[in-house]
């Protein structure tokens, strides 16, 4: 469920069910997708979130792959661990866990304008037991767990005391670290910083588990972001003036409002305010997570810049979508690398330059094809084959010419459209270094060299194309030559405005169109090695593939290499095109938008122009044409405000700074 089909399919179904029941259905349906042969690897396909070794980090002792994590209170049951681990999260919070089940049977609800999610009781959980149950299983998925504990509602200091050393004892073997839950504000201040110390003491007797290291478990310090500000600085104070295994502060996300714990787009001014605090008081060395309000990656950053070394995500998964995770790494992968200086690109042959070659070669091709398919139709190896003169396959069939015509300009026009998208991901991709350009250059290359056995399909062998196969096969060998991968060095999206969103339909169409073309490639090649014809070909021709036979035993052969190979030629360009689509698509990718324009013109105008030309005019056989024809067009339009868009250069000049842009740090000494 990328944000292309969240924003534009799923979202606006799924608001219009109970927030629970749509939780549950969303959560349950990517937990069953994520189990099935090949799930996790579909999900990342359709995100490709590539980790960056840049992009590792350590939270207190432990290794992450990347710095955003994912809210215990999203999925508290662990239904969709195993997909959304796929999404470029770094870990993932268990909790809040207590020793029994909370149950609140009262309803989730919505505050849409606010962004927020308000649920009644922000302490309702399965309980200890039925965690232990579910941490037992399979997890299916390597992130460290961070386990929050807390104590029944309502404990005394002792009882809490109590319950949460058991916490701490029979959790231990799943936890990568463990938060624990501030005590009640009520609670006097020596009470309060006794019942912490004694925590940590529990934690560093606590018997080590066979996969830990021979030090205590980290623990971090869990604070909602209303939480007071004052009675916070004294907290921390207090466990950093003590020895223990304390690492670090979280600033969570759910705080108390009317009828309930608010999670949502107005907690980050409150919880960048608290880290702002934090960081002051606690220096450098000391680590703090950030769980409030994160919506689009311009919070994330904003919550970095008051302090923040992670971040954890919830209600913003819900109204801005799965993809959030993968955004807000590429917005901090961009901080990381935005002042350090762009390596010189390679040489031109050196890999990318094989390439732009071999684009080139196609374009060349495909121009001399379309001459050729336009005017004489058939090669001299085409008549020696048959036996036949061109002039006798007319006075045969007066329509013969005109439909071998039809598919060979067909073909010439998606040549070309092959070698324009080619040459572009060539140019601004393999040369920067692009991952995601390299992989769908070389999964579209392997599928069209490997489509020139369907040439043979009819055991006709086609000379000129194996000459041209012949000629471009060392190229893109050449071009795939090992270079290393590198982050793109235009600034990303940051704010989920109304031209991102817009940008998603834009998406939705080119990735539809991707698919319909993969779809049409695949059945056009199935065609032309089994019946060679569908109903309105032979309707156009007034013959049947006997009636043809007759006149050639040769013909039937001759055609299907057309068909099959032109099927082979549009499932290569649809995967180039669906690659860029899934995993191009940035603001200001002025190159791709035009790679998209540029690289579908030759196609359409080569198909509707030679079925104009020569009569075949079905209606049902040009229906999808006209509809990959629609896509195109929407999406480009969708696209063109995004991808064309010159960013400003630093990210609060994208909008109005809000209340957390100026936040005022109090010294709390």
């Amino acid at each position: 469920m990328p944000d292309w089909s969240y924003q534009t399919l799923f979202r606006p179904l799924l608001f219009r069910l109970p927030p629970k029941l749509a939780r549950d259905l969303t959560l349950h349906a990517m937990g069953a997708l994520a189990k099935l042969p090949g799930g996790r690897l579909l999900i990342r396909t359709m995100g490709h979130m590539e980790p960056s070794p840049l992009l590792k980090s350590e939270l207190a002792g432990v290794s992450l792959p990347y710095s955003v994590g994912l809210s215990g209170g999203l999925d508290p049951r662990g239904v969709a661990h195993r997909a959304l681990a796929q999404f470029g999260l770094g870990f993932i919070e268990i909790g809040p866990v207590t020793v029994r089940e909370i149950k609140d049977g009262r309803t989730i609800r919505r505050d849409i304008p606010n962004e927020a999610i308000v649920y009644p009781d922000a302490a309702a959980n399965p309980g200890l037991d039925a965690t232990l149950r579910r941490l037992q299983r399979k997890r299916g998925h390597p992130l460290p767990l961070m386990l929050r504990i807390r104590s029944m509602p309502g404990s005394s200091p002792a009882q809490a005391l109590q319950e949460e050393r058991r916490l701490l004892a029979e959790l231990r073997p799943y936890a990568a670290a463990f938060y624990i839950e501030a005590p009640d504000p009520g609670w006097p201040l020596q009470e309060s910083l006794a019942h912490l110390q004694a925590i940590a003491a529990s934690a560093e007797r606590l018997p080590q588990d066979a996969r830990q290291a021979d030090a205590a478990p980290p623990l971090l310090l869990y604070a909602p972001p209303d939480y007071p500000q004052e009675r916070l600085a004294q907290l921390l104070r207090g466990i950093r003036s003590a020895p223990g295994p304390w690492s670090g502060v979280v600033i969570g996300d759910a705080a108390c409002g009317e009828g309930g714990a608010i999670v949502g787009r107005a907690c980050r001014d409150a919880a960048a305010e608290r880290v702002a605090l934090l960081r002051e008081l606690g220096g450098p060395e000391m680590k703090i997570v950030a769980g409030g309000g994160i919506h689009e990656p311009e919070d994330a950053l904003e919550l970095r810049r008051a302090g923040a070394d992670f971040v954890q995500l919830h209600s913003g998964l819900v109204y801005a979508g799965p993809g959030l995770a993968k955004r807000i790494n590429e917005a901090i992968l961009h901080e990381t690398i935005r002042a350090s200086e762009a390596p010189a690109p390679p040489s031109f042959w050196h890999g990318w330059g094989w390439m732009c070659l071999l684009g080139l070669g196609m374009i060349v091709g495909g121009v001399l094809a379309w001459i050729i398919a336009a005017t004489t139709v058939v090669l001299p190896y085409d008549t020696v084959f048959l036996g036949m003169e061109p002039a006798a396959l007319t006075q045969a069939n007066p329509y013969l010419l005109g439909f071998m015509s039809h598919d060979r300009v067909t073909l010439a026009g998606t040549m070309i459209s092959i070698g324009i998208i080619y040459g572009q991901l060539a140019y601004h991709g393999l040369r920067k270094g692009l991952h995601w350009a390299k992989t769908a250059l070389t999964t579209s290359c392997i599928v069209g060299f490997s489509s020139f056995f369907l040439y043979l399909g009819y055991g006709y062998f086609d000379p000129l194309h194996a000459s041209a196969a012949a000629i471009l096969l060392p190229m893109f060998i050449l071009s795939m030559r090992r270079q290393e991968d590198l982050p793109p060095r235009e600034r990303p999206n940051l704010l989920n405005d109304r031209i991102w969103r817009r940008a998603q339909w834009g998406q939705l169409m080119m990735v539809s169109l991707g698919l319909a073309l993969a779809i049409g490639g695949l059945v056009i090649s199935f065609v032309g090695v089994t019946a060679v014809f569908v109903p309105e070909d032979l309707q156009y021709l007034c013959a049947t593939p006997e009636m043809l036979a007759a006149i050639n035993d040769k013909l039937l052969p001759l055609i299907a290499h057309d068909r099959a190979g032109f099927g082979g030629a549009l499932f290569a360009d649809a995967l180039a095109l669906l690659a860029a689509a899934l995993w191009g698509i940035r603001q200001g990718s002025r190159w791709l938008w035009w790679t998209f324009l540029l690289g579908g013109l030759p196609g359409f105008l080569a198909g509707f122009s030679v079925h104009q030309q020569i009569g075949y005019t079905n209606a049902w056989h040009l229906l999808p044409a006209y509809f990959a024809f629609a896509l195109y067009v929407l999406g480009l339009l969708f696209l063109y405000p995004y991808m064309m868009s010159r960013q400003a250069g630093s990210p609060v000049d994208q909008r109005q700074p809000g209340p957390s842009a100026h936040i005022k740090r109090k010294s709390m000494t």
